[in-house]
């Protein structure tokens, strides 16, 4: 949730400094007045409107509209009295952040009408105070027409795509546990009548071993046979596993690169030699993790991926012109990082990080363990 005083989401001291400008440049008009009274009235007034901006941000539901409500009669009144319309900004900027969007387009309207119509009445009251900051006043209500609709649909299209975002994660959910249902429904098909047949005829020849021997080893003969069955069959459904293609998850990552207008340069050939289904795997899945936390933060705006191999390991190095790690003031290490270590322990891979003008990602598997699991799916 975003602090009460933040006007720019992204940089809190950028806003501090907004709110310093503003607060500051009333008392120019308010003592410009000679009357103690007039200067205690502005003060009291100015206090008021912070107090009604805090409390807008902290209420809910009905309470935000009073306190809007209540902000814009402060608008009014310092601009009648003193000529300061500026506090018609803030306004109009907590008025873009209202989610509901009938209470949007009331709040929006009446403070248009009311800004605009103070200002008229003030030319007409005092036109001395108003007309030598004109280029100012007209500067306020452009920004107190336009701020308040373009934060309104900022924050609906952050808010749609937060939901894509979540529909596109439940969807991965939801087929990677369509995907384990079929695999339990296979095996269960596959290896549940055979593994009970081998437990069945186990238990017939340890009874058969010592009234009839021959008779036990027919039935050992039997569980060897089923057992190679079964095995050939786990091997077949294993086969037809989807496998994710590194040459595959290339072009969906050339697709996002585009979408994130950034250039892809491609180094070295992506099919490796003798690469097992679940190696390949999990390469695929930290290739493409890599590159969406290069979108999400890198603010860079080119992607080298090296692909090599050698005796000894596999190798894929991806490599940003972004700001780097260290330059990030979020935690580096997230969920996402962690989650490719995870993956590549799990065939005893590596991750390196290091900073070269932007950031640079090692991925390495060692050459042994895939042949040693290839050739475990070929015996």
């Amino acid at each position: 949730m975003l602090s009460w005083f933040s006007i720019f989401p992204k940089s809190p001291w950028l806003s501090i400094y907004a709110w310093i400008i503003f607060c500051l440049l009333p008392f120019f008009f308010i003592f410009r007045s000679s009357s103690f009274l007039e200067i205690t009235i502005g003060i009291s007034i100015l206090l008021l409107y912070f107090v009604s901006y805090r409390f807008s941000h902290r209420s809910h539901n009905g309470l935000v509209y009073m306190w809007v409500s209540f902000e814009m009669i402060i608008n009014v009144a310092m601009t009648l009295l003193f000529g300061y319309v500026y506090l018609s900004l803030f306004t109009a900027f907590f008025i873009g952040n209202i989610r509901n969007t009938v209470g949007f387009y009331i709040m929006y309207g009446l403070h248009i009408a009311f800004t605009i119509g103070a200002i008229v009445a003030g030319f007409f009251v005092e036109i001395d105070l108003f007309l030598p900051q004109i280029h100012f006043i007209i500067i306020s209500v452009i920004g107190t027409v336009l701020l308040p609709f373009n934060l309104y649909n900022w924050n609906r299209r952050e808010k749609l795509e937060g939901q894509l975002e979540s529909a596109k994660e439940r969807i991965s959910e939801l087929s990677i546990y369509e995907e384990r249902q079929r695999i339990a429904r296979d095996l269960h098909d596959t290896l549940g009548q055979k593994l009970s047949m081998i437990g069945l005829k186990s238990d017939l020849a340890a009874r058969l071993v010592e009234k009839d021997p021959q008779a036990a080893v027919m039935e050992l003969k039997d569980i060897r046979q089923t057992a190679s069955i079964a095995l050939k069959e786990v091997r077949e459904l294993v086969a037809d596993m989807r496998t994710v293609k590194l040459h595959d998850e290339l072009v969906r990552i050339q697709q996002i690169l585009d979408a994130a207008e950034m250039e892809l340069t491609i180094v070295g050939d992506p099919n490796f030699d003798k690469v097992p289904t679940i190696v390949e795997n999990v390469l695929s899945m930290c290739l493409k993790e890599a590159v969406n936390n290069i979108v999400k933060h890198s603010d860079g705006s080119k992607v080298e991926i090296t692909f090599a191999q050698n005796k000894n390991e596999l190798q894929i190095i991806i490599a940003d012109n972004g700001v780097g790690l260290s330059a990030k003031k979020e935690k580096s290490e997230g969920n996402g990082l962690n989650g490719m270590r995870e993956r590549l322990e799990f065939v005893n891979g590596n991750l390196q990080i290091t900073e070269q003008n932007g950031t640079v990602l090692n991925i390495t598997v060692p050459v042994v363990i895939t042949h040693q699991k290839g050739s475990d799916q070929h015996d």
